[in-house]
């Protein structure tokens, strides 16, 4: 089969965000958050996590930490207590306080506005800076790449990369390429709330899915 022009994916890109925009208008980030700080810890730990885990852990984490500045007093033992059910909890612990402590050191306890800011900080990378961007700045920097992202844009046909690929960058390129700016934010969010409902790993609902007729992987 020859591969689709650079062009015809845009298009077909435009025809599926229409799609998701009626199927997901309301579609936004399901980490529980009241500000840019708890986006961004909340964000940070949910990495090899889920949003129903990370939620379950920060309404008591904040209600301790509320803050950079108190975070960053915090002592490691204290916060992998806390967040010991996300998995990997001493590297989020370290990750979570270091990055509280240059926030305080560097930017007065205020979350940035930058990538290259964001991902100087301890634990974030380019998913979680576009997480916050978007989710709160409403800054449309990048496209979120999560496991379900990367799952479907292979599915739809949105990425060059084979469907073995994860390297998140090198996906989130061509997805910046296809989909309107704009959209960006939208797009990542909607996709996540389809991932999870229609279009799982292991089973997905061709014969449910509304974008089926613009997804060259639909088994009907």
């Amino acid at each position: 089969m020859p591969r689709e022009s650079l062009e015809n994916r845009k298009a077909r890109a435009t025809k599926i965000v229409r799609k998701l925009k009626k199927l997901y208008g309301e579609a936004d980030c399901a980490l529980n958050h009241k500000n840019a700080f708890e986006l961004l810890i909340a964000t940070i730990l949910s990495a090899q996590s889920t949003d129903v885990n990370v939620n379950k852990v920060t309404p008591q984490l904040f209600k301790r930490y509320p803050t950079a500045q108190k975070l960053s007093k915090a002592t490691l033992p204290a916060v992998e207590e806390i967040v010991r059910s996300t998995g990997f909890f001493r590297q989020k612990a370290k990750n979570i306080v270091g990055c509280a402590k240059q926030l305080v050191r560097d930017h007065d306890g205020e979350v940035p506005e930058t990538i290259p800011q964001l991902t100087a900080l301890p634990g974030v990378a380019r998913k979680t800076a576009n997480v916050v961007l978007g989710t709160w700045f409403g800054k449309n920097e990048g496209v979120v790449v999560d496991t379900h992202v990367g799952r479907i844009a292979h599915r739809l046909g949105l990425t060059w990369t084979s469907k073995d690929t994860k390297d998140a960058v090198k996906i989130e390129k061509d997805l910046m390429q296809v989909v309107s700016r704009r959209q960006w934010t939208f797009f990542s969010h909607s996709i996540i709330w389809h991932g999870r409902g229609v279009c799982p790993a292991r089973t997905p609902r061709c014969d449910e899915c509304e974008l089926a007729s613009l997804c060259p992987s639909a088994d009907l």
